[in-house]
Parts: C-alpha cells; structure tokens; sequence
C-alpha cells in the first residue's frame, strides 16, 4: 500500500473551501434555529451535500439528516454534528450576529455542523479517489439542547451498521489547534425533576391545624440533596440542584399545593440509573413527617458520555497526525450533559473537546452565554481532525494491520 501524506491532502483541501465554510458557518449564526425546528439548517447543509454528489436523507420530521459518503464494503464510522440552537439573544458586536430575536448558537453547534460538513466534503473526494476504505455516515442531530435528537437518529435507523462513533464540542478554554480528550466519561448523565406537594391549606395563626406546606417544601428543599449526599458514593458526584420554586400567593394564608423543580447530575452511570427510585423514596420519607402528600416527575435526560479506550487512541493519533505533536491537552470530567450518551450506550466511539480560544488570548469566554465566540482558525482544525479520526478508524477496524504503525504508515 502506498504512503500517504493525509496533512498535505487535507491542507490543500482546505486552502481551497476553508473561506467557503468559514461563510457556511456565519450564514448559521446568522439563522439559528431552536430544537426540532431546524429545517432552514437541515436544507442548507442538505443542498452543499447534495452538490458535491452525495444523498443526503433527512428525517422523517423535516429536521436532521444522515448522509454516507462511501460504498458499504468495510467498516461504517459515524461522524456526529448537533445542530440546534439556545434560546438567548446574541450580545456580540460582529456582522455575522444572529438576526433571530432571542436565539444564537451559543454552543457553537454552528462550528460543529460545519466542521463535520467540512469532513464530509473532503471524504467524498477520498471516496471518488478509491482511497475510502469502507463507509463514513454523516449525522447532522436536530434537538441537542432539547434534548430528544440523538434518540430521533436512533430511531431513524442512523446507528444501523455503524462500527464506532465520534463526536466533539466547542471549547473556549482550549486553544485553537489543540484537542482535549480522556478515557471514561467526559460529561455527567443529566436529569429534570419536579416536587409536588399538597395539603388542606389553612390560616398561618393556625399551622397546627394544617399541614404547614410551606415549610414541609423548605425541608423537602434542603433535606432531600443532604440526604443525597449520605445515601449514595461520593466518588459518584450526584448533585440534586434546585433552579425553580413556588408555593403560595399572600403572606397570612398556608397554601395547599407547591412545587419545587430542578435538575439531578451524575458523573456516574450505576448511580445515574439507582437515582429515580432512591429520590423518591428520600422524598416520600421527608414529606410524609410534615403531613403533606408528594409526587415526583422524573424526567430521563441523557447518560453520561463515556469514551472508549480504543476510540480514544485513534482520536489521538489522528490528532497528532493533522495537527501536530502536543496537539491534544487532557481534559476534565464536566457536569455538563450531551445526548451523544445514547450513541455510546450501544456503539463504541469517543468525544472530543475542540479548541476555540485564539492561542494567547487569554479570553474567559464560556458556553452559553450571549458572547460566546469561536477563532474561526478552529474550522479547519476540526476538519483536518474529524477526516483523520475517520480514516485511522475505517483502517484500524478493517484489521488491515495488526500494528498501528502500519496503519500509520499508510496514512501519514
């Protein structure tokens, strides 16, 4: 098998469409659209797919697509972009600022959906090459933030045959160039809850004749995370927070129903699935002492997204491939939630975090927040990163060699 020089094929690539989708990226920044109702989104990247000879299919709702680049004999490798946006007002002064009143991608789905879009177009052209051994499905997720969408691919049949997935995120506490990776879980399972309360209600000069539902709600708000805390390995990191509360409407009278709601995080996938039936039996035994009837909606979020040893691996050596030595940074475990949890419950794969922060900037910008902002050198950078991870697994997993130094050999 020949040599090949992948950086100087994806260097030449790009010196040719990187201004193309550095303008495909500030066009979706420009439009963003909230979950499930991407179809400007989905249309856009459809028709770029569609013109560079590809099939791109688009799910039954009219928001996400799949598309393989590729033929079917050997491995399948997935590819994954979210493409929804937040629900915020963008609060940057730049000519690519949303024009959707209180909405932005403030995630940086934008560069996600592009850089994957990137990788697509230079693996179409590997493919017409005959240098593609084996397949690369493209999955453009509607509704990340809702969450809902990885379980939409799913049902759509978008993991069907796929031999390993990857997946990556914006960044802005890393430099552009640089990847941030680890083995195990990278996110926390996240979930929503909601505590109902009720009871006779009655006159505040009178609690003892009621059930003080008031105050059985302030116990049930500081008892039930402390009892968390007591009940449940700490190495696990399971967090009760609350973000929502009301009861009551004047100051003289005991109200006669309340409700509490927040969000259960969980670094831990054994824990993360005891915690329904444990928060609700905590919740019955505090209620129950303050003569106030209680119920729980849980509502199932996403697992944590665990990565992969052998994905892992691959995504560093594709890195160090296309971006250079020391171009991946170890990164931490965050509280944070990403449906891409679903892909990975059933089909091996890794997440990366991608650099965004212009290298010696030394800016503080965060997710979600108003101002976030990528460098947009870090478009290419994911692309030369997603096409490599693509092409060292698809090589790896068709057992070509059993060495990765072969496997090197015919890629670098």
């Amino acid at each position: 098998m020949r040599a090949r020089d992948l950086r100087g094929e994806l260097d030449a690539f790009l010196a040719e469409v990187e201004p193309e989708l550095v303008d495909f990226r500030r066009d979706l920044h420009m439009h963003p659209e909230l979950a499930f109702a991407e179809y400007r989104t989905t249309q856009r990247i459809a028709a770029r797919l569609s013109a560079a000879g590809l099939e791109p299919a688009v799910l039954p709702k009219g928001t996400g697509l799949i598309c393989d680049v590729g033929s079917g004999d050997g491995p399948t490798i997935a590819l994954r972009a979210d493409i929804d946006a937040l629900a915020l007002p963008d609060e940057k002064d730049v000519p690519y600022r949303s024009t959707v009143p209180g909405v932005c991608h403030a995630c940086g789905h934008d560069v996600h959906t592009t850089v994957v879009l990137g990788a697509a177009l230079f693996l179409a052209r590997q493919a017409e090459a005959g240098l593609l051994p084996g397949r690369v499905r493209m999955i453009f997720q509607p509704a990340e933030e809702l969450p809902g969408g990885a379980l939409e691919i799913m049902a759509a049949g978008g993991l069907t045959g796929v031999d390993r997935i990857f997946g990556l995120h914006c960044d802005p506490k890393v430099d552009v160039g640089q990847v941030g990776l680890r083995v195990g879980a990278i996110t926390s399972a996240c979930d929503k809850i909601a505590v109902h309360v009720a009871g006779p209600g009655g006159h505040t000069a009178r609690p003892h004749l009621t059930a003080d539902l008031v105050f059985a709600l302030a116990k049930i708000l500081t008892e039930l995370p402390a009892a968390l805390s007591r009940r449940v390995d700490p190495r696990s990191s399971l967090s009760l927070v609350w973000g929502h509360v009301r009861a009551g409407t004047v100051a003289n009278a005991i109200p006669d129903e309340g409700v509490a709601e927040g969000t259960v995080r969980c670094l831990d996938e054994a824990a993360w699935n005891d915690a329904p039936k444990l928060i609700e039996s905590l919740l019955g035994s505090v209620a129950s002492a303050y003569g106030v009837d209680s119920r729980i909606e849980y509502v199932r979020g996403v697992p944590p997204v665990v990565n992969d040893e052998v994905s892992v691996r691959m995504f560093t050596e594709a890195a160090e491939r296309v971006l250079g030595e020391g171009s991946v940074v170890p990164t931490e475990q965050s509280l944070g939630g990403d449906d891409f949890g679903w892909y990975l419950e059933s089909t091996p794969g890794a997440y990366a975090r991608l650099g965004v922060r212009k290298p010696g900037s030394g800016e503080q910008l965060d997710i979600h927040q108003g101002t976030f902002d990528v460098d947009e050198a870090c478009i290419g950078m994911g692309v030369r990163f997603m096409a490599a991870a693509a092409l060292t697994a698809l090589w790896e997993d068709r057992r070509l060699s059993p060495s990765t130094g072969q496997v090197a050999e015919a890629l670098t």
